[in-house]
This record gives C-alpha cells, sequence and structure tokens, in this order.
C-alpha cells in the first residue's frame, strides 16, 4: 500500500516569502536613514534624499507589515529606521519657542520668478496686500523689474539692490526703507546665480544684512559639486555682530548636510521655527508630476522672533513664494 506523504502546512510554505516581502519594504528605508543620518549626500542622493519626509512616511507602513506579518527581526530594524527618519523629519511639524523680542515687525516675502516668467501683476498684489516690508526675488530677468515697476512696486517698495538678468542668474533686493552697503555676489556653480545683498535699515532695529539666496541647482550630476560649493560659500550668520537673513530658492531642504551646516553657524529655518517645515515650495506647481519638496527658506538670525509663515501661490512659476512675519530686537 502507498502512503501520500502529509501535505506541506501552508504557514511554512508562506514564510519564506513573507520574510522577503518584510526586508523588501525594510531594507531601502534602513538604508535611507543610514544615508541621511550620516550626510553621505553625494551624486544622484543629492536629488533622492529631498524626498527624505515621503520615505519617513513609508518607514512607519514598513514597520506596521513587518509587525502584521510577525517577522520580529526586520520589525525591529523597521522601527529603529522609523524612529531614526521621524525623528529627523517631524519636528519641523512642531512650532519650536522663539526668542523675547519688542523690537518692530518685518513681513519678508521670498519668489523665485522662473526666469521671468511669474505672473507680476500676483506678486504686486501679494506685497500690497501682505504689506510686505522686504522682497527678495530670484530668476529675475529684466522684463520682469519693467513690468513690476510698471504695476506699482517701485511706490510700494522704492528702495532696492537689483542685478536683472536674461534667463535665471537674476536677483533682486527691495525694501520699504532704505538699503546701504549693497552689492551683488555672484555663485561659483554651473548656473552662476547672483545673489543680491544689502543692509536695510529697519526704524528701531540694529540694521539687517538681507540677501537674495540662489546656490546652484543639483540638477544633474555635474552640478552636485557646484551645488555643494554653492551653499558652503553662504555668508554665515554672526551671533556676535550683525543681524542677518537669508532668504530665496536654496536648491535644498533641512535633509541636506550643507544647509544644515549653515544654519549651524547661527540661523533658524523661518518654517521650521514655526512648524510649517514640511510645507512644499517646489515640485508640481508648474505642471511636473514631482511631488512637493520644501527648497525655499528664509533663515534668520537666531536673535530674531518668527511670528508666522504662510506658503502662498504664484501663477507662472515652478515655485511658492513664502511670507515670514520677524520680530526684531531693539538696538
Amino acid at each position: 500500500m502507498i502512503v501520500d506523504a502529509p501535505p506541506t502546512p501552508t504557514h511554512r510554505r508562506a514564510a519564506p516569502v513573507g520574510t522577503v516581502l518584510c526586508w523588501v519594504a525594510v531594507g531601502p528605508t534602513a538604508a535611507w536613514a543610514a544615508l541621511r543620518l550620516g550626510g553621505l549626500d553625494r551624486g544622484p542622493l543629492v536629488q533622492a534624499l529631498a524626498f527624505t519626509p515621503y520615505v519617513a512616511g513609508w518607514s512607519v507602513l514598513a514597520l506596521a507589515l513587518a509587525i502584521a506579518l510577525r517577522r520580529w527581526w526586520p520589525a525591529a530594524v523597521a522601527a529603529l529606521t522609523a524612529v531614526a527618519l521621524l525623528g529627523a523629519v517631524a519636528p519641523r511639524a512642531l512650532a519650536a519657542a522663539q526668542p523675547s523680542t519688542t523690537g518692530p515687525t518685518v513681513r519678508l516675502l521670498t519668489a523665485n520668478l522662473l526666469a521671468g516668467a511669474a505672473d507680476a501683476a500676483t506678486l504686486v498684489e501679494l506685497v500690497r496686500q501682505h504689506r510686505v516690508d522686504v522682497l527678495t526675488v530670484q530668476e529675475f530677468t529684466p522684463d520682469a523689474q519693467v513690468a513690476l515697476d510698471r504695476l506699482g512696486l517701485d511706490q510700494l517698495l522704492p528702495h532696492r539692490q537689483l542685478n536683472p538678468h536674461v534667463g535665471a542668474p537674476g536677483s533682486g533686493l527691495y525694501s520699504r526703507w532704505p538699503i546701504s552697503n549693497a552689492g551683488i555676489r555672484h555663485n561659483r556653480g554651473g548656473w552662476r546665480f547672483s545673489q543680491a545683498y544689502g543692509t536695510v535699515a529697519v526704524p528701531g532695529a540694529p540694521p539687517v544684512r538681507v540677501e537674495s539666496a540662489h546656490p546652484a541647482a543639483p540638477s544633474a550630476l555635474d552640478q552636485v559639486d557646484a551645488w555643494r560649493t554653492d551653499l558652503l560659500a553662504q555668508p554665515p550668520a554672526t551671533p556676535g555682530g550683525e543681524l542677518r537673513i537669508l532668504a530665496g530658492d536654496f536648491n535644498a531642504t533641512l535633509d541636506h548636510s550643507p544647509l544644515r551646516a549653515l544654519l549651524r553657524t547661527g540661523y533658524v529655518d523661518a518654517a521650521d521655527a514655526v512648524g510649517k517645515g514640511l510645507t512644499g515650495t517646489w515640485g508640481p506647481y508648474d505642471g511636473d508630476r514631482i511631488p512637493p519638496v520644501t527648497i525655499d527658506h528664509v533663515l534668520v538670525d537666531k536673535r530674531i522672533a518668527v511670528r508666522s509663515l504662510r506658503v502662498l501661490a504664484l501663477p507662472g512659476s515652478d515655485h511658492r513664494p513664502v511670507l515670514t512675519t520677524l520680530r526684531l530686537p531693539t538696538p
């Protein structure tokens, strides 16, 4: 008599499949966390690391999957990964304590004009509606300058340091108050973006050095070194000296190590300070199917209090303007 072998239990056959599935979900997020925490933004990883907040969300799903399938080793790795990524990302959604300042309020707006293609009427209306005191613009062209003044920007913000340029290199700084010690910084990266700067005389406050920041974009592998060079060349904060504000398109998120190094000199990211650090400023706004990322920033001296921040809309640009309300210290 021939006796059939007992069937293999289904759960035993499924065990290797479940384990492989868990490691496939957990492994990439664990590698991503190691790269992010190690500051290893090199080559193609520079662009990828901008999307770290999305990977942080995925790390929670990978942990849930491992727990649901009772794969404890993958679950342990997933838990460490989720803690690491969420620890790096989640604080941006939480407001931080601000310094006690009693000086004047400054409303600052920064906007990338996409080589002058942004709608000038909308930008002037934003300045008028929100009573903007200081405006920094990037990718500022001669045509944009003419259009903005024709619409009344020269009356709203009569003081300026401008470097209009055809294409993307141009930069501008506008102010309600006088500007001194003004100039233009020329980045060394392949894009040769310029940065208008000047010292703004805000009544009732110490002088404030404001600069329209625009380091090179890591748009291709041969631009990554230029991107890093430009970011590392940004003017550091001067905690024992003049107040400084860098506002513009940094082409970097808080998950990029050169930007974090700049912050450590004594700046605060305004969006991070008020819990808006995960609000996207670049991506799908001109039709590209790209998840939003936060590459436009207002970096302020730690002695300046950030009262509020809003990300607005600007038709014709692939960036969204950032409006901040700041409270300066007294002299």
